[in-house]
C-alpha cells in the first residue's frame, strides 16, 4: 500500500508541472496572437470572439447579477439618505408651520389693536432713536426731538404698537425716554376685561412686574394691559402689553412694543385730564348765569 501511494505521488507532481507549463504556453500564445498587428490575425481574432463570447454568456450571469446587486445596494443607500433628508425637512416644515400659525395669530391680534381708536385730540411728534444709555442699571433711549418741537417732560412715547416709556429730560434738540423696563419706571395701568387697576414697575428685565393688584383672582395670563390715566400723566387707553406669569408665579407684563427694534418713537402730546369740580361740568362746559335765568323768568311772568 505504501508503494502504490508513493507511485501516485511521483506521477502527480510531473503532471501538475506539465499542465501548468501548457497553461502558461496557451496564455502566452493568446497574448501574442492578441498583440500581433496583422489583417489575418485580426480576422482570426474576430472569428474566435464570435465563436467563444456567445457561448460564454452563462459564465457572465453571476458577474452581471453581482454588479446589479451592488448597484441596487447603492440605490438603496441613496434612497435611505433621501428618506432621512425628507424626514428632517418634514420636521422643519412642521416647525415652520407652527411658527406661521403663531405669526398669523399675532398678526390678527395686531390688526385688532390697530383698529383701536384713540382720542382724536391726541397728536404726536415722531422722533428718531439716536442712541441708548448702554447701562444695565438704567434703560433709556435718546430721541432727536426736544424743546424746539414742544416736547414736555412726562409725555408718553410709543413705537406705533405699544407704550415704550415716558420723556424724562428734555434738551433743546434732544429728549431722553425712560423705558418701561427701567427700575425707576412706575406706570398706573388697567387690565381688561376685568377692569382691575395695577402698577407696572420696571426691574431692568424685559417683562416689568405687575404690582398692587386689587384682586389677583380676576386677572389671567393673556389679559390686555393699557394705561389707566390715573395721575393725569398718561392719557388712558394706550396699549402696554399682555399679562404673563413667570415660573415663580409672579405676574408680569409682556410688552407689545418691540424693544429690539426701536427706530422711531411717537411722543404723545398730552396736556393733562380735565378736572371736574361740580357735577354740572359733566353736562356743559359753559355755566349759565343765575341772574340771567331769574330776569328771563320775571319777564315771562310779566308778559
Amino acid at each position: 500500500m505504501a508503494k502504490d501511494r508513493s507511485q501516485r505521488e511521483d506521477y502527480t507532481a510531473p503532471l501538475r508541472r506539465l499542465l501548468l507549463g501548457a497553461l502558461l504556453l496557451c496564455l502566452l500564445g493568446i497574448f501574442l496572437v492578441w498583440r500581433i498587428d496583422s489583417p489575418r490575425v485580426e480576422r482570426f481574432r474576430a472569428q474566435v470572439t464570435d465563436k467563444v463570447v456567445p457561448s460564454m454568456e452563462w459564465a457572465m450571469v453571476p458577474v452581471t447579477a453581482t454588479i446589479n446587486l451592488f448597484r441596487d445596494f447603492q440605490s438603496y443607500q441613496r434612497l435611505s439618505e433621501q428618506n432621512r433628508e425628507l424626514r428632517s425637512e418634514l420636521r422643519q416644515m412642521r416647525a415652520w408651520k407652527e411658527a406661521a400659525l403663531q405669526l398669523e395669530q399675532e398678526n390678527a391680534r395686531l390688526l385688532d389693536l390697530n383698529n383701536v381708536r384713540l382720542d382724536p385730540q391726541l397728536t404726536y411728534v415722531t422722533g428718531v432713536v439716536m442712541a441708548d444709555s448702554g447701562s444695565p442699571f438704567r434703560q433709556s433711549v435718546l430721541l432727536n426731538v426736544g424743546a424746539r418741537d414742544g416736547i414736555v417732560d412726562g409725555w408718553a412715547a410709543m413705537d406705533g404698537i405699544g407704550l415704550v416709556g415716558r420723556i424724562s429730560g428734555v434738551g433743546q434738540n434732544t429728549a431722553r425716554v425712560i423705558l418701561l423696563t427701567d427700575a425707576a419706571s412706575s406706570i398706573p395701568a388697567a387690565i381688561q376685561p376685568s377692569g382691575q387697576t395695577a402698577l407696572i414697575a420696571g426691574d431692568n428685565t424685559a417683562a416689568p412686574v405687575l404690582d398692587f393688584l386689587e384682586n389677583r383672582e380676576l386677572v389671567r395670563p393673556g389679559d390686555r394691559v393699557i394705561t389707566s390715566g390715573d395721575g393725569g400723566v398718561f392719557p388712558a387707553g394706550l396699549l402696554i402689553g399682555q399679562v404673563a406669569q413667570d415660573p415663580s408665579g409672579r405676574l408680569r407684563v409682556r410688552l407689545s412694543a418691540d424693544y429690539e427694534r426701536l427706530e422711531f418713537l411717537r411722543v404723545i402730546r398730552h396736556l393733562g385730564n380735565e378736572n371736574i369740580k361740580t357735577p354740572g361740568d359733566i353736562v356743559t362746559t359753559d355755566p349759565i348765569d343765575d341772574t340771567t335765568q331769574i330776569t328771563e323768568g320775571e319777564e315771562a311772568v310779566d308778559g
